[in-house]
């Protein structure tokens, strides 16, 4: 089995930085916030060992890939066009797609705008909500939970910039991917997120020091700008899909979240993904939950390598 190989391919505009190995059936692996390819590091060599052509690609404003400059530039829109001209350029109709986080926003709009192009998915961390037709995203999240919540803070050009210059970079990554709290990411009045989050102490067992330098090397060369300004667009994309109110996603999906992930059951995610709409928006939908936090490709990575590689073997190849 050949090494993870690296390549910059043109697409939709931009130059797109992928991680690629193995021969067989294409997966795209897509990574959330603030990640890299890298998240996928396990289930790469995992899936290509079974037979896959793994492809794990840092998304639009991270890593290796290019950061266009204005938000408006982070849409779904532009996402999915990224990965549509992916797909194309490897010579590919379909691919099954596996999103985290952001990933995962951006897989559930990928199956909703161009089913035709998804074989299967599979999402974790962030379920598939419809519209809502009287209320923009951002603003309402805002409304909803204040000043003090990530998103809100997140929605101002260099407000979140400029407070985690503050910290190293190895520090801002260790806030947010060992993040163990369940209740929402919201900061006391008149602090900012990142000083809220906490830097522990000791490492879980699930990560070393190295592989989190990776990540803060990484964000060291691109800044956190690009990773950001997908918030930054959250309510042009509200404009943006107004044509896709109430449609469904029509291919199969396996949804993945973690039982301690943040807000699961405070804000009514389990009682969601267990209930009606849930399922009448996804109609051929598998839900797993799983022991674990948010990054659960990280912290569970033999579980979910091990659930993702059972729902491909679901579609053989024709």
């Amino acid at each position: 089995m050949n090494e993870v190989s690296h390549r910059r391919i043109k697409t939709n505009g931009i130059w797109v930085h992928i991680a690629e190995q193995g021969r067989g059936p294409l997966v795209l692996l897509l990574h959330g916030f603030p990640e890299i390819w890298y998240s996928w590091r396990h289930q790469i060599s995992f899936l290509a060992n079974h037979g896959y052509h793994v492809v794990a690609p840092d998304l639009r404003g991270y890593g290796d890939s290019d950061s266009p400059l204005s938000p408006s530039s982070y849409t779904f829109m532009h996402y999915v066009g990224d990965i549509i001209g992916l797909l194309d350029h490897l010579g590919e109709q379909q691919a099954f797609v596996v999103g985290h986080d952001v990933g995962a926003a951006i897989a559930w709009h990928l199956s909703l705008f161009t089913p035709e192009r998804v074989k299967a998915s599979i999402n974790l961390g962030v379920a598939y909500f419809d519209r809502n037709p009287n209320a923009k995203l951002g603003e309402s999240l805002i409304r909803t939970f204040g000043d003090g919540f990530y998103i809100s803070q997140f929605q101002e050009p260099g407000r979140a910039e400029r407070t985690f210059a503050r910290y190293d970079y190895l520090t801002v990554i260790k806030k947010f991917l060992l993040i163990t709290q369940t209740d929402n990411l919201i900061a006391p009045p008149g602090m900012e997120i990142i000083d809220y989050l906490e830097t522990p102490s000791r490492l879980p067992p699930w990560i070393t020091e190295e592989e989190l330098q990776v990540y803060a090397d990484k964000f060291q060369e691109s800044g956190f700008t690009g990773a950001l300004n997908y918030y930054r667009a959250l309510d042009l994309n509200w404009e943006l899909t107004a044509p896709w109110q109430g449609s469904k996603i029509r291919v199969p999906v396996k949804f993945m979240v973690g039982e301690n992930d943040i807000g699961f059951d405070i804000n009514g995610i389990r009682q969601y993904i267990e209930g009606n709409v849930f399922r009448n928006l996804i109609p051929d939908l598998e839900v797993v939950m799983l022991d674990g936090h948010h990054y659960l490709q990280q912290e569970k990575h033999h579980q979910v390598s091990e659930e993702i590689l059972s729902f491909l073997a679901k579609f053989p190849p024709e």
